[in-house]
């Protein structure tokens, strides 16, 4: 739940920033002169405009697409980003180990993530596989006496 709650804070800021640089923008823009009651529409008629208003368009477009792409690689639980790529598999052994794909870890042993290197099938979901204690092993190996 808490994955979910900072993906949508994280939307909600980029959105307030979107709406604020846009209200920057008509608030910049001079007014139009009124024909008798009616104001023309801006937009599509001044140039000036309509290039602010299309590279503002492309710039929220970017910030939702970082977003995203941010929320991606972070850890399902903690919320860290995922870290230690490593590289699975290979094309030359495909028939043994499956396709490439990359594996990112949380440093705190909550999971990993793994991701297809290439996308052959169309959009394929990166697998999340949650892990009680990655990190156990290696440090309850030298914690057991042999009593010898």
């Amino acid at each position: 739940m808490r994955y979910w709650a900072y993906f949508a804070a994280k939307l909600a800021v980029a959105g307030a920033a979107s709406g604020g640089l846009f209200a920057l923008i008509r608030w910049i823009w001079p007014p139009q002169p009124h024909l008798l009651t009616q104001y023309p529409a801006v937009f599509g008629r001044d140039l000036g405009y309509t290039l602010a208003v299309g590279l503002w368009f492309l710039i929220s477009c970017g910030l939702l697409y970082l977003c995203v792409w941010d929320q991606r690689y972070r850890c399902r639980v903690c919320l860290r980003r995922l870290r230690m790529p490593i590289e699975i598999g290979s094309w030359s052994r495909m028939m043994l180990l499956g396709r490439p794909r990359i594996e990112y870890i949380c440093t705190w042993g909550h999971g990993k993530l793994n991701v297809e290197e290439v996308q052959i099938s169309g959009a394929e979901n990166p697998a999340w596989t949650p892990q009680a204690d990655i990190w156990e092993e290696l440090t309850g190996a030298g914690s057991k006496d042999d009593g010898s």
